[in-house]
């Protein structure tokens, strides 16, 4: 029984390494940032799950207030508690060195639940920063996020449904919003986002070579196969809610990302310049799925990029 127990455990390491290492990029120690104050293991929902906290810094310079940016960690949504290895001394470190009070959440992984949970559970996140603003030093008025690799799928997609409560397409239905927590009187709308290597086109993943695996992460996330149900996969892409009103968005991708693609990133600007909406799009020559991306030149970009979504508001 020890035996069989014992390996069960060793399986269990290998598949969240494999998650963290191979999909979410490699994620470094907290040991570059620089803050005044971290608020740890805050619970968002209010329940006892260690899936629904999230930690809050706040910059070193002390103010009354900061405006806030959300960080979502890339896990291919297999995992349920990497807040802690949210590319912290990189994308965290940048925007605490900007002024920013930056927020890294938890939420479930597709084996606690299936999509849409992890939507409403960064919903409820959202809803939280608003309705305890004053209790943690967080600026309301301007509440942007960001993600890297499934994180990034998250960012955008809570940019792209900004104002939808419901994701519809025929016969499927998903609810976007969900009721999570004490804050269902704010908004989960967002002010800007920033996607790092982000799938964004769930029905069309297999665009690079080596790409095709037995079951996806998608399928896994969905729980059925996309030759069932497409129009769920569909439901689960950023491009298919892309329009005009679209608060301003920046996409980075990576030329040879082999995790997701980088036609991923061609797709979502083309979608975004055709529905005229305000974007910024990133090609990052010879950047990887968490490699060679973080650049002082491209933190300096996305860090503009919220100055100026900020000052245009």
């Amino acid at each position: 029984m020890k035996k069989i127990f014992l390996l069960s455990a060793m399986l269990f390491s290998a598949a969240t390494m494999f998650a963290q290492i191979n999909f979410g990029g490699v994620q470094a120690n907290d040991n570059k940032m620089e803050y005044s104050q971290k608020f740890a293991d805050v619970n968002y929902v209010g329940d006892d799950q260690a899936y629904h906290t999230l930690d809050i810094y706040l910059p070193k310079v002390e103010k009354a207030s900061y405006p806030v940016v959300i960080h979502i960690y890339g896990s291919a949504w297999f995992s349920n508690n990497s807040k802690n290895m949210a590319d912290l001394n990189t994308i965290c470190a940048a925007l605490l060195e900007a002024g920013y009070a930056v927020v890294t959440p938890n939420h479930r992984s597709s084996n606690d639940a299936k999509y849409p949970a992890q939507i409403n559970d960064i919903r409820a996140v959202i809803r939280f920063v608003r309705g305890e603003a004053a209790n943690y030093n967080l600026d309301p008025n301007f509440v942007g996020i960001s993600g890297f690799s499934s994180g990034g799928h998250l960012a955008s997609l809570a940019l792209t449904t900004h104002g939808l409560k419901n994701g519809i397409l025929n016969e499927e239905n998903y609810d976007l919003e969900g009721n999570l927590g004490a804050h269902t009187d704010q908004s989960s709308d967002v002010d800007a986002a920033c996607s790092w290597s982000g799938p964004i086109d769930l029905q069309n993943m297999d665009c690079g070579e080596g790409m095709k695996m037995p079951t996806s992460p998608e399928e896994v996330l969905i729980g059925v196969p996309m030759s069932e149900k497409p129009d769920k996969y569909a439901l689960l892409s950023p491009i298919h809610y892309v329009d005009a009103n679209d608060p301003p968005i920046m996409v980075f991708h990576g030329t040879v990302d082999n995790v997701v693609p980088y036609c991923q990133g061609e797709r979502f600007a083309k979608a975004l310049k055709d529905a005229g909406a305000n974007y910024q799009f990133n090609r990052v020559e010879g950047g990887g799925h968490g490699f060679n991306m973080y650049s002082e030149e491209n933190l300096k970009k996305m860090v503009d990029f919220f100055n100026q979504a900020r000052k245009n508001k």
